[in-house]
């Protein structure tokens, strides 16, 4: 749900780190490593866009991930049209202060920064830290109540006493803030000299600002070892359902006297031919149809009717790259093309390679993934007295995104 914000909000997503402590990777930093099928960094940046997708995002990377972030973008399944890149500094406050200078045109009341690497954040989480900053406080930290038992210990390594917990709590992000009050903190901070700050709160705090503990979330854990990427990769990709979309097809023409017939695109010499208003092709019709029926687009008559004379005679390849564009548009990708073919005659099982190789070529699929079978209607029937071919498709493709 989107949220209807009172005052305009700028984020900040604070990305420059290298991760050292999650270990080297083929796909840099821990913010561009994969979990659930992609980056890290993705699941952030949709988390908020779902919370509200015009707010302007700032992404402080470092100016070596350029590449990297530019592909983690084309994972979001919408575009933010104001998500601004710029390079962070040497520390993670000089990043946050980067990533807060680039906001300042863009007339925002108030600021989230959050943590790059933190991809479970949840809308309700962001929608508490907003409301406590629309109540009228000059920042809002999420965090969660310590619960474990805390030990002082000793430069040998010995227990020096028991901490009471009562009153400590564990920071979260996204920490909100007024935009020109935290602002102004980190240019003093700057100027001063002042490098030792852990968090935006602690400079809040120092530069006098009230800053508000909200409700934080146990989900909203920070990666930062390569055992924390394999666990969230692991959560989410036993959380995700694969969108996979089964169609069926069938059609059937009837057959008169003729020179040959035209089936998968292939035309194999017979005495009769198939009758219809294009080449025929009851197979590639039926496919054609198992297609269109994964996405809800109709069926063949809807897309190329017989009383459209263009169609006349055509080939019948046309129509199935025509249902096939229309899958990928959708965001499908075809994983399987399966036709059985009911006929007496002519014999199939000849040109049955030839036909897997036509539908391979049209799909853009592999040979093993293209398949034709044929069987016969034991003399039963139209078919079985030969008075027409029957053909029924099934085709499996897989969306992008869940089930919804």
């Amino acid at each position: 749900m989107k949220h209807d914000k009172a005052r305009s909000t700028g984020i900040v997503i604070v990305a420059a780190g290298r991760g050292e402590r999650a270990g080297a990777s083929v796909e840099g930093p821990k913010q561009y490593r994969t979990i659930g099928g992609k980056p890290v960094i993705a699941h952030t940046i949709e988390h908020f866009q779902s919370f509200a997708d015009d707010m302007p995002v700032v992404v402080v990377i470092h100016p070596d991930d350029r590449a990297l972030l530019d592909r983690a973008l084309t994972f979001l399944p919408q575009r933010n049209s104001d998500i601004r890149i710029v390079s962070g500094g040497q520390t993670r406050q000089a990043s946050v202060l980067a990533g807060l200078m680039a906001l300042h045109d863009a007339a925002i009341d108030t600021v989230l920064i959050h943590d790059g690497v933190r991809p479970f954040v949840e809308t309700d989480l962001i929608a508490r830290v907003v409301s406590s900053l629309e109540g009228g406080a000059d920042g809002a930290l999420p965090a969660m109540p310590v619960t474990d038992t805390l030990k002082r210990g000793t430069p040998d390594g010995l227990i020096d006493g028991t901490v009471s917990r009562a009153g400590l709590y564990a920071a979260q992000t996204p920490q909100g803030f007024a935009y020109a009050a935290i602002l102004a903190a980190h240019q003093r901070a700057e100027a001063d000299g002042r490098t030792d700050f852990t968090d935006d709160a602690a400079i809040a705090e120092w530069a006098g600002l009230a800053v508000r503990l909200v409700e934080g979330s146990p989900d909203n854990v920070k990666l930062t070892i390569q055992r924390d990427i394999a666990m969230a990769d692991a959560k989410l990709s036993a959380a995700a359902l694969p969108d996979v979309r089964t169609g069926n097809g069938y059609d059937v023409h009837q057959l008169e006297a003729g020179d040959g017939v035209t089936l998968c695109g292939i035309f194999i010499p017979h005495d009769q031919k198939l009758k219809g208003h294009s080449d025929a092709d009851v197979a590639l019709h039926a496919l054609t149809d198992a297609l269109l029926a994964t996405c809800g687009a109709g069926d063949i008559g809807d897309h190329f009717p017989p009383s459209d004379m263009q169609w006349k005679g055509a080939a019948s390849r046309i129509f199935l790259e025509h249902a096939a564009k229309i899958v990928r548009d959708h965001g499908g990708t075809i994983m399987n093309a399966d036709i059985s073919l009911i006929a007496e005659a002519p014999k199939i099982g000849p040109h049955r390679l030839a036909m897997r190789e036509k539908l391979s070529e049209i799909l853009g699929l592999s040979l093993e993934r293209c398949s034709v079978k044929a069987t016969t209607n034991e003399t039963i029937g139209f078919v079985g007295r030969r008075e027409g071919i029957a053909a029924i498709a099934t085709a499996t493709v897989v969306f992008a995104g869940q089930p919804s």
